[in-house]
């Protein structure tokens, strides 16, 4: 599984590289950059390296510290900090999917750049969403079931097969009860947060490619300049969401590093993107309004439903929480306390 989500992601890069160095401008009116004086190419580069610096390393520090967090007895993911810490997270992503990335699109595809029909004539960027949306649940859904019937005798937690036989070999023998993957539930729950997991991973990866396009094919350093800091809070937070999602599904080492690595690189390779194609790349151009725009449509809806369907949803009606008003009311907060604060970001971002 670990295999099929770097070739998926792999692909996507192409893809987004070969679409994005075709966005040239395509009509006069839409091609010209404003002539303000916030316009500056060679005081938008310094600003465009820091900013590939900066959330490279908040990246990386948002998606591994739920990982680091098996070390600190409050933050396992059996203690309700970690619970309150992720609702918080899934706040996180649920307002980026509403307040950032649907927005946006909704915006380019209503561009005056654009064509009246279809493009003003039609809400793809609604229709996009829902449809994006139903893809994951079917994704969702078909992937938990091939798992679910390629590991039918259970499944163990990558990293525990090597404890299970060394206790084997100490004790020369293994009881009933102790021999063979984990089954039932309890397995079943493990299989599920490695399927959100994948998922959650190329959604993000989706929207922050784009990101990063937009910030390095722009040389408007008043947008520039708060659109770091904003994107240093998003991706360190939204980073602690994937992270935890990376952590319940027990990887080994490896999957582990190239998820955190995946998640880290994306939004700078985005930028180094849009910095190599600034020449060529017009943010007002129709091809650069559509792709873009229909990218994030679809990333839109995948996010909305992630957040709200696979970490929302099921952790408020899971046992821990159903069992503690307390903590549920923590938990709520903790939620809208996330998703203010990245509601607050769409000011500068």
């Amino acid at each position: 599984m670990g295999s099929s989500l770097i070739k998926l992601i792999s692909i996507f890069l192409i893809l987004i590289t070969i679409f994005t160095s075709q966005a040239a401008s395509q009509s006069d009116e839409c091609e010209s950059e404003s002539n303000s004086s916030c316009n500056n190419k060679s005081a938008a580069l310094p600003l465009k390296l820091i900013a590939i610096a900066s959330i490279l390393v908040t990246s990386m520090i948002g998606v591994c510290l739920p990982l680091f967090s098996r070390s600190i007895p409050a933050l396992s993911p059996d203690r309700n900090l970690f619970i309150i810490v992720k609702a918080f997270a899934s706040g996180i992503i649920l307002a980026t999917g509403f307040m950032h990335v649907l927005p946006d699109s909704f915006d380019m595809l209503w561009s005056p750049c654009l064509t009246e029909n279809p493009w003003h004539k039609f809400p793809f960027t609604g229709f996009v969403a829902m449809l994006s949306a139903i893809v994951t649940l079917m994704v969702d859904s078909i992937a938990t079931s091939l798992y679910t019937n390629k590991n039918k005798a259970g499944i163990i937690p990558e990293g525990q097969v090597a404890d299970e036989a060394a206790v084997t070999t100490a004790q020369g023998h293994f009881h009933g009860h102790h021999h063979g993957p984990k089954i039932g539930t309890e397995g079943s729950q493990l299989l599920r947060y490695r399927v959100v997991a994948m998922v959650l991973e190329l959604g993000i990866v989706v929207h922050s490619v784009v990101i990063g396009l937009s910030m390095g094919a722009s040389n408007n350093t008043c947008t520039i300049k708060p659109l770091v800091a904003a994107l240093c809070f998003h991706q360190m937070f939204e980073g602690m969401g994937l992270g935890g999602c990376i952590l319940q599904a027990e990887y080994k080492f490896l999957k582990k590093a190239l998820m955190v690595f995946f998640f880290s690189v994306t939004t700078p390779f985005g930028i180094v993107l849009g910095i190599a194609l600034s020449k060529t790349y017009k943010e007002n151009s129709p091809t650069a309004l559509i792709t873009v725009g229909l990218l994030n449509a679809s990333s839109a809806g995948l996010l909305i439903y992630m957040a709200l369907v696979d970490l929302l949803s099921a952790d408020f009606l899971g046992p821990k929480l159903q069992g503690s008003i307390k903590l549920q009311i923590k938990s709520y907060v903790a939620v809208l306390l996330g998703a203010s604060g990245m509601s607050l970001m769409a000011k500068w971002a």
